[in-house]
């Protein structure tokens, strides 16, 4: 028995235990998805400080509800409207050919409420009366 042990190899050492990839990848991702958040954070924050003059005093859905908001809170009176450029005189020949193809788009509209029904008709009935009248409104 002893030359039987003795001409056997030696039992070899358990191998090193696999390190997961999951070790490395979870923090990374995690850092990651800090990195980005934090990013984000910040960047929209700037971006509420430089819409209005005064601070933000609440969180609103959309940047003119923010302005109207913080300048009724600061009796600021809001920013005058910008002025509006002059419109363009469309040719009485372009507004009846307008007005017969929005008849005919109100033509294929299928309704299924008998008020709307009732307010296409309406619609039609203006839109004939404009496309036979010898002057047309202006738009």
């Amino acid at each position: 028995m002893a030359t039987e042990s003795a001409a056997s190899p030696a039992p070899q050492p358990p191998p090193p235990p696999k390190v997961s990839r999951s070790k490395f990848i979870w923090p990374l991702l995690l850092a990651v998805n800090f990195s980005i958040g934090a990013y984000l954070f910040t960047r929209t924050n700037k971006e509420e400080k430089t819409e209005g003059d005064a601070p933000a005093t609440g969180v609103t859905s959309s940047p003119t509800s923010t302005a109207i908001s913080t300048a009724a809170v600061n009796n600021v009176p809001a920013s005058p409207p910008a002025i509006a450029e002059p419109v363009k005189q469309i040719p009485v020949d372009q507004q009846i050919e307008l007005f017969k193809w929005i008849l005919e788009e109100k033509r294929k509209v299928k309704t299924k409420d008998p008020q709307e029904k009732k307010k296409i008709d309406e619609e039609k009935a203006l839109l004939k009366q404009f496309i036979r009248s010898k002057s047309v409104p202006s738009l």
